[in-house]
């Protein structure tokens, strides 16, 4: 959504993004929410009104965009501590504990490392291929 609205002049609404994403506006609006108290976009009501980028690119990575979306877990999964008496479960959760640390923060340092400048550079490039080829 912010690389579109990087790319768009006029603000864009709820419903809009909404229709882009194939979601319910409420849903855009909760998650605009936390991007708008990161202060990454900002919100203007009435007649043309909508939802603006509020931030400079090159400032904000996708760990950046995680962390005011979707909080702080990376994963969806991880070691399981329903019954810690089992030892089946003692024995995943020492092997997967290790490697969901790891895989964990490999993902982090490279979401870290990608700002939206540079997928907005990217974004670019495949416009104008599309464009030329197009043609």
């Amino acid at each position: 959504m912010l690389l579109h609205m990087a790319r768009h002049d006029a603000p864009f609404t709820s419903e809009q993004l909404a229709q882009m994403l194939r979601t319910n506006p409420v849903v855009v609006r909760r998650t605009m929410a936390g991007l708008r108290d990161a202060g990454y976009v900002r919100s203007d009501k009435g007649h043309g009104g909508g939802w603006t980028l509020a931030c400079d690119l090159g400032n904000v990575t996708l760990l950046d965009i995680h962390r005011a979306v979707g909080g702080p877990n990376i994963f969806a999964i991880g070691v399981q501590s329903d019954n810690p008496q089992c030892a089946v479960e003692r024995a995943v959760n020492t092997a997967l504990d290790g490697a969901l640390r790891e895989a964990e923060a490999i993902l982090i340092a490279r979401l870290g490392a990608v700002s939206l400048a540079d997928l907005a550079q990217n974004f670019d490039t495949l416009c104008a291929q599309h464009e030329a080829l197009s043609r």
